[in-house]
């Protein structure tokens, strides 16, 4: 049932119809910010899909727009992680895929429905923006936003953090991320490294050249992803359809070259990095659609763009500080080098991991973004 509350009204998303309104919305609301980066929708609708997204046999989930004069200006995403709740002893909330005009009874409305389901569902707290794990684009970007998005990172206009602070939401955690410089040549330091790494015939530095040569190694990265993100804030074990789901969504357009892996003798993973070029204005051009011509557009970006992203990352616990992190990382460097790029984004690293952090200080990155999410204890 619609709500009103001062001359504006709220609807549940009840049929495909409303949700097809619901993805789409952000694009019609920012239509004219230069910097929106919109999402590929093809993945926008499989998120959606409980046939096709894991994670929502896992949760709680409500979607609502605000409408104001029969135009929508507002949309926004309940979500409630009972897995993630049990496993943390939680009773926790979270909102996302906010998006609205810069208009505060619009954001306050948006909250306040979001608030009272939450409460009405028994959770006592309410965080966000977040999505289902740390896979989803989390928080609000605060520092920065003179810079595109990347690919798995919020999009959104500068207004949108001041609301929610004019709101009484406060800073629950932040997560960074670091602009990267691509040397010609490597610093000596990480040369000796390199070189005593690659003199440890117990490891061995895999390199691809085709999805193909990737596909034995698939499953075994997501595997040491399970066991080595277990501490990491709102991360929850991928399960096998999940971990399908993600190999479908990124090995099509993934350069096997920017995929660096470290082996035992056996044969076992011991880490890996997972990168690619940046597609933000591809996506921009692309408007969203892979056809007709929005994979060229994307796949055109990637190949010009002298910004390299990292997406993932893990090393085995028992193999961390014995320099396995900087034999990928520098392999990776000398890729891009050869490919001409100039520097790399970090991805979202939280605030309070020092010691990736201090890895991407000491290869002279640059704190360049900071993206917050926001907290409120629920009555």
């Amino acid at each position: 049932m619609a709500m009103l509350h001062q001359g504006l009204r709220i609807q549940k998303i009840k049929n495909s119809n409303e949700l097809g309104n619901f993805i789409k919305l952000p694009s019609k609301l920012y239509k004219d910010d230069p910097r929106w980066v919109p999402p590929l929708y093809a993945d926008e609708y499989q998120f959606h899909d409980s046939q096709k997204n894991p994670a929502l046999a896992y949760a709680i989930v409500e979607r609502w727009i605000a409408y104001k004069n029969d135009e929508p200006v507002g949309r926004i995403m309940g979500i409630i992680h009972q897995e993630y709740n049990r496993l943390h002893e939680e009773k926790t909330a979270r909102f996302f895929q906010m998006d609205c005009i810069n208009d505060l009874q619009v954001a306050s409305l948006l909250l306040q429905t979001v608030e009272e389901w939450a409460s009405e569902n028994e959770m006592h707290q309410l965080i966000g923006p977040f999505g289902f794990s740390d896979k989803d684009p989390q928080g609000f970007q605060i520092d920065g936003l003179e810079h595109l998005p990347v690919i798995a990172t919020p999009a959104h206009p500068a207004y949108m953090p001041l609301l929610l602070e004019s709101l009484g939401y406060s800073k629950y955690l932040d997560c960074v991320s670091y602009r990267i410089p691509i040397p010609d040549q490597l610093p000596a330091l990480y040369e000796r490294v390199l070189t005593r790494v690659a003199q440890n015939t117990q490891v061995h530095l895999l390199e691809f050249r085709s999805r193909k040569e990737l596909k034995p190694y698939v499953l075994p990265v997501f595997q040491l992803i399970n066991e080595t993100y277990r501490s990491l804030f709102g991360f929850v074990p991928m399960s096998d359809s999940e971990i399908d789901k993600m190999v479908k969504q990124y090995l099509p357009i993934l350069n096997p070259s920017f995929v660096k892996a470290i082996v035992d003798d056996k044969g076992t993973l011991l880490s890996f990095v997972v990168a690619m070029p940046d597609m933000s204005k591809g996506l921009q051009k692309a408007k969203g659609k892979l056809f007709p011509f929005g994979l060229l557009y994307i796949l055109s970006a990637m190949r010009k763009s002298k910004q390299l992203n990292l997406l993932l990352g893990a090393v085995k616990e028992g193999y961390r500080g014995k320099g396995l992190d900087v034999f990928m990382a520098m392999a990776l460097i000398k890729t891009a080098s050869a490919k001409r790029m100039t520097h790399m984004d970090s991805h979202l690293i939280l605030e309070t991991n020092r010691t990736m952090r201090a890895e991407c200080e000491k290869l002279g990155g640059e704190l360049y973004k900071r993206f917050r999410v926001f907290i409120k204890e629920l009555k």
